[in-house]
């Protein structure tokens, strides 16, 4: 089940972890990525909380985190090859994973068509 926030994070749940990434959408507005921060494992964030940040050549972005929880894993992949988020935003590029204090608040953010019809 994917899920997506309106500041551009896609979010996939599965039993009570959420996988969490920017879209292909905010990853073709930012343009080509230089560099990715990654929060520490372990760290607990609040919805919309700043969890990670990303730079393109054009600007430097925030990634919110999209739900309260624990990072429970990072993708230290695209730390090292920032420009896997521009090739596979919703796919390989994820950012972290998250253990959700309330899964059922995922309830409350936009499945796949709800967010194609905010960014057309």
């Amino acid at each position: 089940m994917l899920k997506f926030t309106e500041e551009h994070e896609w979010l996939k749940i599965e039993g009570g972890v959420a996988t969490v990434g920017i879209t292909t959408h905010a990853a073709e507005q930012l343009g080509d990525l230089v560099y990715v921060e990654l929060p520490e494992v372990g760290a607990t964030f609040s919805k919309n909380d700043n969890a990670a940040t990303v730079e393109s050549v054009k600007a430097a972005s925030d990634v919110f985190c999209p739900l309260d929880g624990e990072i429970v894993e990072i993708n230290d992949a695209i730390v090292a090859h920032p420009e896997m988020v521009n090739a596979d935003a919703q796919g390989a590029a994820w950012f972290f994973k998250l253990k959700l204090a309330n899964p059922a608040d995922a309830d409350g953010l936009m499945d796949e068509d709800a967010y194609g019809r905010m960014i057309a």
